[in-house]
């Protein structure tokens, strides 16, 4: 199960692979994932990423025209979940959410996820309950082990 160091990695990866990419379009999702459908669509939005602990939040937005709300999306990847741009041509079998950019030939940022325990949450928050977050606020995140105050993993 990704733990809070490789969801770190991978919001670190979603930064540096969507670093000046335009996406357009539709958001979508695969036909047998059984997630919500992220109703998001635009000419243009980039897309950025940070995580909490066992949680990634990505932001879609930014359209040109300055119209389209920023959307946030937050992904549990259950046991398996990752992300992976890739081309259009070569999208992995359990891509479960696609985002297309809008160079050609297109290509798409997947979440993909084989065993589908991932999870997203469209207009999404950090979990109320979740205790610091060992990469990003290490600090806090030892008082409240050395207090008995713990973390929510």
């Amino acid at each position: 199960m990704p733990e809070g160091p490789e969801l770190h990695l991978a919001s670190c990866y979603i930064n540096t692979v969507c670093a000046g990419l335009i996406f357009s379009g539709k958001v979508e999702k695969s036909e047998v994932s059984k997630n919500s459908e992220v109703l998001f669509e635009s000419d243009t939005y980039l897309i950025s990423a940070t995580s909490r602990g066992k949680e990634i939040k990505d932001r879609e937005g930014l359209s040109q025209n300055g119209l389209q709300q920023p959307m946030d999306l937050v992904f549990r990847f259950g046991m398996s979940g990752s992300f992976k741009l890739t081309s259009v041509a070569e999208l992995p079998k359990h891509a479960h959410l696609r985002f297309y950019t809008k160079e050609s030939p297109h290509r798409a940022l997947c979440f993909v996820d084989i065993r589908r325990f991932g999870r997203w949450e469209v207009h999404g928050t950090w979990q109320p309950d979740r205790g610091p977050c060992v990469m990003l606020e290490y600090e806090k995140f030892r008082i409240g082990c050395c207090l008995g105050g713990g973390s929510s993993p």
